[in-house]
């Protein structure tokens, strides 16, 4: 009975490792940007990747200036140094 509890306990112990693993293999690939698939073509513009991949990078999240909210930084409106959330957002933060 003990050998079958130390082998149940070995698989699960082996399946986490693995999936650990796995885990940091993809987050180095992602922060390399040499994901699956990667030819060299793509480089850093955020093109489809040959296999089909649509996964990418997250895009950076700004603070809006006006109410605090976070954006991503291909949604918001960029005022000088400043980004807002929304171009009405902008115009308030200018009036002031």
């Amino acid at each position: 009975m003990r050998q079958i509890l130390l082998l149940i306990l070995l698989f699960f112990a082996g399946s986490w490792l693995a999936r650990k693993l796995r885990q940091a293999q993809e987050q180095a690939q992602a922060r390399t940007g040499r994901g699956a698939g990667y030819d060299g073509a793509s480089g850093a513009g955020g093109a489809a990747r040959p296999n089909g991949d649509a996964r990418s990078l997250p895009e950076p999240m700004v603070r809006c200036a006006e109410c605090g909210v976070h954006a991503p930084k291909g949604d918001a409106i960029a005022a000088g140094d400043e980004y807002f959330c929304s171009a009405e957002h902008a115009r308030r933060h200018a009036a002031r």
